[in-house]
Formats: C-alpha cells, sequence, structure tokens
C-alpha cells in the first residue's frame, strides 16, 4: 500500500473541509449538484476527447498504481544477483546461466538474459532492451498526461461553473436572501475545480512521472549490468559500475554487506 497517496488525499480533503468550518462557511453548502455535473462529468468529456479509449481504458489501472506501490526489484539485491552472475560466468560460461532463467520474475530481465545467452551481439541486445524501455516510458507518459491534462481543465471548468451559477443569480436581483444563496452556490463550483485538479489531478500525475523514473531507471540498471556479464567483466567491476544507480547511503549499505559476507566467508 501506497500510504503517501491515502495521507495526501486525507489531508488535502480535511484542510479544505477544516478551512470552510473556520472561515464560517456550513459544509452543507458543497450540496450543489449542478457543480458536481459541470466540473466532474466536463472534465470527463474533455478526456474523451482529447485521449483515445484505448488510453482511458487504462485509467483504473494507473490509479491502482498510486495506492497500490508496483512491486520492483530491490537495488540492492539486483547487485548482488548481478554479482553472483558475473561470477558464474568467469566460472563456467554464458551457458551455466541457463538453469537461472527461470528463476528470475522480472519479464525485461529475463528476455534479456536470454538474449545474452543465445549469443547475440552486444549491439543488438542493448537496441532491442532500450526500444523496450523507451516504448515502456512513452505508454507511462500518456498515463501521466491523462491526469495532467484533467487537472488542467477542471479549474478553468470551475470557472465556467461559477459564471453559469452567477448568470442564475441574476435572476433573483429581486430577492436579496435568494441572490446571496445563489452567488455562494455559483463559487461552489469553483472550490471543487481548484480541488479536483490541484489536490488530485496533478499531484496524481506527479505520481505517476515518479513511479514511472523508478521503474525505467531500474530497467536501465538492468541493461547495464547484462551487457557487463556478457562482456565477462569481474564481480567487483559489476558492482562499481551499477552502484552509480544507488543513492549514497545505499552505496554505503552495499559495501558494509559485502565487507561482511567477505568477511563470512573467510
Amino acid at each position: 500500500m501506497e500510504i503517501s497517496t491515502i495521507i495526501g488525499l486525507v489531508l488535502g480533503l480535511a484542510s479544505i473541509l477544516v478551512g470552510m468550518v473556520l472561515k464560517g462557511s456550513s459544509l452543507m453548502s458543497l450540496l450543489v449538484p449542478a457543480a458536481y455535473i459541470i466540473i466532474l462529468g466536463g472534465t470527463a468529456a474533455t478526456l474523451f476527447i482529447g485521449f483515445p479509449m484505448s488510453e482511458l481504458k487504462r485509467i483504473p489501472k494507473l490509479l491502482k498504481m498510486i495506492f497500490v506501490k508496483p512491486q520492483l526489484m530491490d537495488r540492492k539485491e539486483m547487485i548482488t544477483l548481478f554479482m553472483e552472475w558475473a561470477s558464474i560466468t568467469r566460472r563456467e560460461g554464458l551457458l551455466a546461466l541457463e538453469s537461472k532463467v527461470e528463476e528470475i520474475d522480472d519479464n525485461f530481465l529475463r528476455n534479456g538474459m536470454r538474449m545474452i545467452i543465445d549469443g547475440n551481439d552486444q549491439e543488438f541486445v542493448r537496441d532491442v532492451l532500450m526500444e523496450d524501455i523507451n516504448a515502456t516510458e512513452d505508454r507511462h507518459k500518456v498515463g501521466a498526461l491523462i491526469f495532467s491534462q484533467a487537472g488542467m481543465y477542471a479549474p478553468s471548468l470551475g470557472v465556467l461553473g461559477a459564471v453559469i451559477g452567477l448568470i442564475s443569480a441574476l435572476s433573483h436581483m429581486d430577492n436579496m436572501d435568494e441572490l446571496a444563496h445563489a452567488i455562494g452556490s455559483a463559487f461552489i463550483a469553483t472550490v471543487l475545480g481548484i480541488s479536483v485538479g490541484y489536490i488530485i489531478c496533478h499531484p496524481i500525475s506527479n505520481k505517476l512521472k515518479r513511479l514511472s523514473k523508478n521503474e525505467v531507471d531500474l530497467r536501465l540498471m538492468m541493461v547495464e549490468g547484462l551487457l557487463s556479464i556478457q562482456s565477462g567483466v569481474s564481480t567487483i567491476a559489476i558492482s562499481q559500475k551499477l552502484s552509480v544507480f544507488l543513492t549514497p547511503t545505499e552505496r554505503l549499505e552495499l559495501n558494509t554487506d559485502d565487507k561482511a559476507g567477505g568477511s563470512g566467508e573467510k
């Protein structure tokens, strides 16, 4: 579970509701059906117009991703795994890794391993894997763009809803009480539009971009590891090469683990 998403949504909603109460506004004033129809219906309409159905069908899956974080391989564990594979390769050759292929859960890594075991040229392997990464990145960009566009349209539709509400309010000029109520209801659309755009849609877009970057970086790390194994480099060289993908703290932990493992072997 991605707890930060839950915290953000609850905190954002609570901030608006508590703020309204502290300002003396009644929460019942939010119950304006017309505002929800204009904002939610209008935003959905802009997405249907702007994106093909094949891309919009992915929205439930994208929403699931921000609540349930995709399970990716741990980078430190991956370096340890590549070091093990490099050691086997230097002792027994690439074909010795064939027994390890079916143990790999990640499809991208498993396909890359098969290619190097089959003896494909390094440039060919790199090109195929990089094309796969680029295609994945493009799909991720579309997913983030859907919510980014929704975040841009919703506040504008909030202004539109307010204008429509004010037009309706002008018909109550003879009754000041009804006029005041109509004006207040008109601006609920603006509040809703801004809330949907800047508290929900834009943050979701940003989180999807961050998740995409993490996955792409992990796959780039896999590419470098696979090509290093194919080149027959040492375990130390692989560790040094792949450590650039780690944070300074992770590098320190990896070095500590390596030293502890070395001491145990001795």
